[in-house]
């Protein structure tokens, strides 16, 4: 009895879609892969890119504010290196009666210099003389 029952999930041998199934493939079938045009990839990539970008901006921006965190309203004079200058000699002309080693500390944090290098005709600001 079994052979004369002939259901509608086969004719001929060929599956028949079922219903509410459009494509009519297999339930575990492969899903495609994503596929980026050349146009995709550059708008992808801007995208990424545009924080690390926007950071080194702000970064490079700020960075020239070491000259304007003074402490309590103090004028700075501005003072340009010699041939043959160095820090030392900068710092005693401005206040001989200080330490140079704490007038060149200043000095360097003003300018936001890596070291105590310097190089003639280089513009200098150092904190006012009494």
């Amino acid at each position: 009895m079994s052979a004369a029952i002939v259901t509608n999930e086969y004719r001929s041998g060929v599956p028949v879609p079922r219903a509410g199934r459009v494509d009519g493939g297999a339930e575990g079938a492969p899903r495609t892969r994503l596929r980026l045009t050349r146009r995709g990839r550059a708008v992808f990539t801007t995208l990424a890119a545009l924080p690390i970008v926007l950071w080194a901006l702000a970064a490079v921006l700020n960075a020239g504010g070491a000259a304007a965190d003074l402490a309590g309203g103090d004028s700075l004079q501005y003072v340009t290196v010699g041939a043959g200058g160095s820090l030392w000699e900068i710092a005693e002309a401005i206040d001989p009666s200080a330490d140079p080693r704490d007038t060149i500390a200043e000095i360097v944090r003003l300018n936001g210099l890596d070291g105590a290098t310097i190089e003639p005709g280089q513009r200098l600001a150092v904190p006012a003389s009494e």
